[in-house]
């Protein structure tokens, strides 16, 4: 294993340096069409205080990335495709774009939408979009997630190519460790983001959450210690086979871990997502448990990076899209 992250890490310094993108991430609302079984955010969850952010607080978050560098912003949400919600990431987008003349690159994470929706999106201003596929089998994904109207894999693969199609650059990602998840599994987590040509990938270990279905079966996963070691080999692979792609070191990493992010970046990772929500909204946002770094705020989120990413021989590279070297090369 030792082998295997120093390789990555020259292959990650060979391709890209050894610079961190940061995308200071905006939760906006935890409202949840899906009910995916992992998830706290879940709409059969009763237990969660839902909100949603006011177009001040988001244009402030977006605003304080702007102040402290950040370069890009990220905004996240649970799943939801009503006319009045659509309608509102259009028209935030646009505001976030009139910061500055336009300074901030625009990511969302927003679930499944029409072609029609991440078009008008797309034309708004946002340029990367995150959709995550949390498992490329058929079967696990499935295991995960309920199979209903609301959850299609084959309805989430199409997402996946039309935003391709539109001119996005397009991420997805997996969860590692998740109950019935094997190394074939994996691995074909990794063939899939090879062959779907993707510019960026999230990949963390799998938390449970008590508030949902899959905390049952939480005595068959991984130790938490073996969940973050597959990460880090998973983020490893992939950037040797990939290594000119983004990928996130999530928080997911730090919260198994102390020093997971950081471990994550030496694998070959190369973007964090500091958080910018306001403080009051945090703690309803949790997809898991004990998140970190969840009572820091944005300066002290700044600092302590600067000075951690120092500690392993990285720097941020401020005030920058930070777009995907293989999304820019092709384009």
């Amino acid at each position: 294993m030792k082998r295997l992250l120093q390789r990555a890490l020259e292959v990650k310094l060979d391709h890209l340096d050894n610079y961190v993108h940061l995308r200071g991430l905006i939760e906006y609302g935890n409202v949840c069409e899906k009910n995916c079984l992992y998830c706290g955010l879940r709409s059969g969850n009763d237990r969660v205080a839902r909100y949603c952010l006011s177009d001040e607080e988001v244009l402030s978050c977006a605003r304080l990335a702007h102040e402290l560098g950040y370069g890009s912003v990220a905004l996240q949400s649970g799943e939801r495709s009503d006319p009045a919600f659509i309608d509102k990431i259009e028209q935030l987008v646009r505001e976030i774009k009139k910061i500055d003349g336009g300074s901030l690159g625009i990511t969302l994470s927003l679930g499944e939408q029409s072609e029609e929706t991440y078009r008008r999106w797309f034309e708004a201003g946002a340029h990367r979009y995150l959709l995550r596929i949390e498992s490329s089998t058929e079967e696990l994904y499935y295991q995960i997630h309920p199979k209903n109207g609301r959850h299609d894999f084959h309805r989430r693969l199409e997402c996946l190519e039309t935003l391709k199609r539109l001119g996005y650059q397009t991420g997805t990602g997996v969860m590692v460790g998740l109950p019935g998840q094997t190394l074939d599994h994996l691995t074909d987590d990794l063939l899939f983001f090879k062959r779907m040509d993707v510019a960026m990938v999230g990949l963390g270990p799998y938390i449970p959450h008590p508030d949902t279905p899959l905390w049952r079966l939480r005595d068959r996963i991984p130790s938490a210690s073996e969940r973050m070691d597959l990460t880090l080999k998973m983020i490893a692979i992939l950037r040797i086979m990939m290594p000119e792609i983004n990928m996130v070191a999530a928080t997911a990493n730090q919260t198994v871990d102390p020093q997971g992010r950081e471990k994550a970046i030496a694998a070959g990772a190369n973007v964090i997502m500091p958080n910018l929500t306001p403080g009051e909204y945090r703690e309803s946002y949790f997809i898991y448990p004990d998140k970190a770094c969840v009572k820091d705020r944005p300066d002290q989120c700044k600092n302590c990076l600067d000075i951690r990413l120092a500690a392993i021989g990285h720097k941020i590279l401020y005030n920058a899209w930070g777009d995907s070297l293989a999304f820019t090369k092709k384009k």
